[in-house]
């Protein structure tokens, strides 16, 4: 158990005055191995931002209301279900689940992009996609610690590029993030990251000498803090 770090001081004036309740929200690390290298994909959020402004971040951001109503094609793996119902002790619905891993699929196309499922058959559709759930994996959960302007109860989901047909080229740049670029998973001194997405990436870059191709069933890390104290679990 380590002390948590402090990072991304913000003015006393801009912090909250009372305790704020961490929100559902998910992230989606896009993984590129068609090189030597993988590479992942991240993008600088505008200095506007109250949140970690300036700073490089997977796309990702929290689950919307309307989540829950957006249809989709193939649905999360079993094991990454029975992770997720064990990360939540439960407490959340299957239907509150997967609304969450839509929401990282709804995100990246928002943030960079990037559909993940097939085109929707009408124009009125919610989304102009099908997210196709069937290939994205669990690997890991974190709590924004008290004391910051906005606090997220985030999910984090790996996916190869390819298992779901994206193009590397195809990405492109949008008002959430900007300088959107794949960076080497094993060297990500060009760019600033917040301390918690630097914590994900080694998690992920351990968790693929262990088995390059990600199992689905793998522990997850759920990291948060207690008592003022950065704690890591494993479920």
């Amino acid at each position: 158990m380590t002390q948590m770090p402090i990072v991304n001081a913000v003015p006393s004036s801009a912090l909250p005055t009372r305790a704020l309740r961490p929100r559902d929200a998910a992230s989606l690390v896009l993984l590129d191995r068609s090189r030597d290298t993988m590479r992942v994909l991240m993008g600088r959020r505008s200095k506007a931002h109250v949140f970690m402004p300036d700073l490089h971040v997977f796309p990702g951001g929290r689950r919307d209301p309307g989540d829950h109503r957006l249809p989709s094609m193939g649905d999360m793996h079993p094991a990454v279900l029975s992770r997720l119902q064990i990360a939540t002790r439960a407490k959340h619905s299957t239907a509150r689940l997967r609304a969450i891993a839509i929401a990282a699929l709804r995100e990246l196309h928002e943030e960079a992009h990037l559909a993940v499922g097939k085109p929707a058959e009408t124009g009125r559709a919610p989304l102009a996609f099908l997210p196709d759930l069937t290939n994205l994996r669990y690997i890991a959960r974190a709590i924004t610690p008290p004391g910051l302007p906005r606090r997220f109860d985030t999910h984090f989901f790996a996916l190869f590029a390819d298992e779901a047909e994206i193009d590397p080229a195809s990405v492109r740049d949008s008002q959430e993030l900007e300088d959107l670029r794949w960076i080497d998973l094993n060297d990500i001194s060009a760019v600033s990251v917040p301390d918690i997405t630097a914590i994900i990436l080694e998690e992920l870059r351990s968790a693929l000498e262990a088995d390059i191709s990600l199992p689905f069933d793998r522990p997850v890390p759920f990291f948060h803090t207690r008592r003022g104290r950065f704690v890591r679990e494993l479920f």
